[in-house]
């Protein structure tokens, strides 16, 4: 896509200089750390499964079991449970079944070390294999089905609580036309520090993400596209205290999309910093791995921050998940960057205020699929003037080369949407886009004008904010409110028990294998160094 805002090559430069500097200090410190879900996802991903008559994970019972014993976790947790695979004989079904049955995995010293790191990465190289499986899958089915999505591809929710019920509109979305299918989790599962097991179907203001539950989705959806001739992206949220774990069942079932923003859950789940920083790095490490796209949650600034006023901070964001995606070797094609058309719809010149902004976003990451979210904080209960404000949303998005598409809702201020306001969304932004398909390439912004000036105003204003955290230390700006009017103590939140310091004698062949595979321990590009390394330059 052609730049056509003018925007100066060397602020922008600056700003991802900025980026690295202030999350060079974070990425020390989760170099040092692990966390109870960090473990749980590495045992997901050697194939620990299951639960016990109370539906406590094994994952969960393992981690706890070695958490209580001489040492902690400080070595990680894996070593225990493939110390009592080995000692007990069988498979790790057996295993899985006998912990969920009540055994120990440290009723007993650690085994031969060295049979155990085989093992170890025996299971490891299994498990990573058939994350590997399902992301050449996708890539295959996307190849034989090119140029057959929308674009920007069109992004629908599906949130009844009941994974059968969800399926069934999430299939009929996708017959209407829907690429992606989004299930929302339920309400304050991100709060949860397990992951539930099986099948749900009491979810409240949406379905509970386990396993069983990707599965199902899954399967349908690959039905669905089979039917229609092209690929059903699906979409669930790796957020939370069990960000890691949810970003391995994904892996494990080929989802596609994972919301995984690096700052979401400290902010507007009031989930511990320290604990936030160390499970997303590991959770994106696992999404690269998988090939999925992750989304992140800029969007949320403007639902309690001035969407005018406060622009700078999303952009400011973009620039700190960037380089926090590309600490844990994501891709700029992976990256989801959010932001969303948020601003009073009374502001004079608002929609080219919005265009500017969405229109900055493309220019500044060009290769990444930006994901553009509808009005909803000013959205109208008056159904026609909300129809008008979500297909001006349709607008900018295609006009401007957005990547995914959320689609608006004309009830979205009433109630949660039915059926037939899906469909409407699905055709109004259908029709929208198709009668514009090619005016992007007609267009040219004045110099000197709204729209220039405005990108320009945007980004001037992140650098100066990037400056400020960077002399104030990321953590510190979150804890004074520096992002969203949100303020959150260091050592507040919820789930700090629950981050360890690593041992000596810290090992895990999942997170070796992941550096090894993303190319993260000989890393050297410009976009990808650290400050540091920038330094010696």
């Amino acid at each position: 896509m052609k730049e056509k805002l003018g925007l100066p090559r060397e602020r922008i430069d600056r700003a991802r200089e900025l980026a690295s500097a202030i999350s060079a200090p974070i990425l020390d410190f989760i170099a040092d750390h692990t966390t109870v879900t960090v473990e749980r996802a590495t045992l997901r991903l050697v194939g620990a499964d299951g639960a016990d008559p109370d539906g406590v994970p094994v994952p969960n019972l393992v981690v706890d079991q070695v958490r209580s014993s001489p040492g902690g976790l400080e070595d990680g947790a894996l070593a225990a449970y493939v110390s009592a695979l080995l000692s007990r004989g069988g498979d790790v079904e057996s295993l899985n079944a006998a912990i969920a049955a009540g055994a120990s995995v440290v009723d007993r010293p650690l085994g031969d070390r060295a049979a155990i790191r085989r093992k170890a990465s025996e299971l490891a190289s299994a498990g990573l294999a058939r994350v590997r499986a399902n992301r050449e899958l996708r890539e295959e089915r996307l190849a034989r089905w090119a140029g057959k999505n929308n674009d920007p591809l069109l992004y629908l929710i599906v949130a009844t609580g009941n994974i059968y019920e969800d399926v069934k509109q999430a299939k009929a979305a996708a017959l209407k036309g829907a690429d992606v299918i989004a299930v929302i989790r339920t309400t304050a599962q991100s709060l949860l520090d397990y992951v539930p097991y099986g099948p749900t179907t009491e979810g409240f203001g949406g379905t509970y993400a386990t396993q069983e539950n990707f599965r199902i989705m899954r399967a349908a959806l690959d039905e669905a596209g089979e039917r229609v001739g092209r690929y059903i992206w699906l979409t669930n949220y790796a957020s939370g205290l069990c960000m890691p774990e949810i970003a391995a069942m994904g892996a494990l079932e080929r989802l596609d999309m994972m919301l995984n923003d690096s700052m979401y859950g400290i902010l507007f789940r009031d989930i511990n910093m320290y604990r936030t920083f160390v499970d997303q790095k590991f959770s994106r490490m696992i999404n690269a791995y998988a090939g999925i796209t992750i989304n992140t949650g800029e969007d949320n600034y403007l639902t309690t921050s001035d969407a005018y006023e406060k622009a700078y901070t999303v952009l400011a964001s973009q620039f700190l998940n960037e380089r926090f995606a590309y600490a844990a070797g994501l891709p700029a094609r992976l990256m989801g960057l959010g932001h969303a058309m948020e601003m009073d719809p009374t502001i004079k010149n608002g929609f080219l205020y919005e265009l500017a902004q969405a229109r900055m976003a493309r220019e500044i990451f060009p290769e990444a699929p930006l994901k553009y979210m509808p009005p909803t904080k000013f959205m109208s209960g008056d159904v026609f003037q909300g129809l008008v404000m979500d297909n001006m949303f349709n607008f900018v998005s295609k006009v401007t080369g957005q990547g995914i598409h959320l689609l608006g809702m004309l009830t979205e201020a009433i109630h949660t949407p039915f059926m037939m306001d899906r469909f409407i969304g699905l055709e109004t932004a259908k029709y929208v886009m198709n009668s514009m398909a090619d005016l992007e390439g007609e267009l040219e912004f004045r110099e000197g004008g709204i729209i220039r000036g405005r990108a320009l105003e945007v980004l001037e204003r992140a650098v100066s904010f990037l400056e400020e955290i960077a002399d104030a230390g990321l953590m510190e700006a979150i804890a004074t409110g520096m992002f969203a009017d949100v303020k959150r103590p260091k050592d507040g939140g919820k789930g700090l028990e629950g981050l360890v310091k690593k041992g000596p004698g810290y090992w895990n062949p999942v997170e070796e294998a992941l550096e090894t595979e993303l190319g993260l321990t000989e890393r050297s590009s410009v976009a990808e160094r650290s400050s540091a390394e920038r330094k010696e330059d």
